[in-house]
């Protein structure tokens, strides 16, 4: 009973989050060129639904980073009443992923974006503090779907290797 209603929640779930992002998609790639600029002698277009792209980008980001840090420290402190030296892999985990942000953060450029010089209502984000934390959140994106996606590919060649 308890596994069907958590692959009903997680299906649907799933469902809800990939019909966001393909609504989100279609939006950004078909729904207008906006309006352009000119940077640097180029011209560059600004497509009308960016801000709904880094806005979902953020959500879900959010969502992901809620979720590992309240399953990692709930996972934390089952392991560590009946395991303590195994529940040091999940405070791993955890600080790892406070270290990639840290990185990312410090990677991430601050350069002001020039399209946001002719709209006075977004100045407010074109400081360097959200400059940088846009970035870090699209590095710590990319970084943790490759990671994924290595760990996917790894899982299905061991499994491969290993009945063989």
């Amino acid at each position: 009973m308890a596994v069907k209603t958590i692959r009903r929640i997680s299906s649907w779930t799933f469902l809800t989050v990939v019909l966001i992002s393909v609504s989100i998609f279609v939006l950004f790639y078909f729904g207008g060129a906006g309006e352009t600029f000119i940077s640097n002698g180029n011209e560059i277009s600004n497509p009308l639904y960016t801000g709904e792209v880094i806005i979902w980008l953020y959500v879900l980001f959010g969502i992901c980073t809620f979720s590992m840090l309240a399953f990692g420290i709930t996972q934390f402190a089952t392991k560590f009443i009946s395991k303590p030296l195994s529940s040091l892999v999940t405070l791993g985990v955890l600080g790892s992923f406070g270290l990639l942000l840290v990185l990312t953060y410090s990677f991430a450029d601050a350069t002001p974006i020039a399209a946001f010089f002719n709209k006075p209502e977004l100045q407010g984000y074109n400081t360097d503090f959200w400059l940088k934390i846009t970035d870090m959140f699209i590095f710590s994106i990319v970084i943790l779907l490759s990671l994924a996606i290595l760990a996917i590919v790894w899982g299905s060649l061991l499994k491969v290797f290993r009945n063989r």
